[in-house]
């Protein structure tokens, strides 16, 4: 009889797992959050590497031709979309990201604050001459002081951040030239 029992006790326990599976087999079939609560809700699903909450008011995407691929960018043009940019965001499709558009062509410094995966950031001039191509900046963590945060500096009108490495291997380079669409801001 105790061995019927102990028997009957690993059987239930076998089909629970069956039923539910064991932690370590659902995490490994769960894909962690592509954007969590503290991301911009203006992302657009498109540049964002697997599902995502859509939103109602998603930034516009252009296409920017940096030969021989195309790329896919959000544009922030204005104040608190640059702000937020690619913040808490986890993962971005290959040639996907952000352009950031400004009014004047200056020296802009880009932080790394609650920005989660490492990134390429690209400075170009308004005929889309690249100037500067940071590769690879580390990414922070949310509780990261900001003291700590990696921090890049080039010149131009814009800047495109895209995932690390894709700079290189999309091969642009400094004296590169992208070709751009029309791109403004009053802000």
């Amino acid at each position: 009889m105790r061995k019927l029992g102990v028997l009957a006790v690993a059987m239930a326990a076998l089909a629970l797992g069956a039923s539910f599976g064991s932690p370590a087999r659902a995490n490994r079939h769960q894909r962690e959050p592509i954007v969590p609560a503290c991301a911009s809700t203006r992302l657009p699903a498109e540049i964002l590497d697997g599902p995502s909450v859509p939103s109602r008011k998603p930034l516009p995407v252009v296409e920017v031709s940096a030969p021989p691929v195309t790329l896919q960018l959000a544009v922030a043009d204005d104040v608190p979309t640059r702000e937020y940019g690619l913040m808490c965001v986890l993962r971005l499709r290959p040639q996907h990201g952000m352009i950031f558009v400004f009014s004047r062509e200056s020296d802009w410094e880009f932080w790394m604050k609650n920005t989660l995966v490492p990134l390429d950031m690209i400075w170009l001039r308004a005929d889309g001459t690249v100037t500067t191509v940071a590769a690879n900046v580390p990414s922070s963590t949310r509780t990261a002081p900001d003291a700590t945060l990696a921090r890049r500096r080039g010149r131009g009108v814009y800047v495109i951040e895209l995932r690390a490495n894709e700079a290189a291997a999309d091969g642009i380079v400094v004296g590169s030239h992208l070709a751009l669409p029309p791109l403004h801001t009053d802000r």
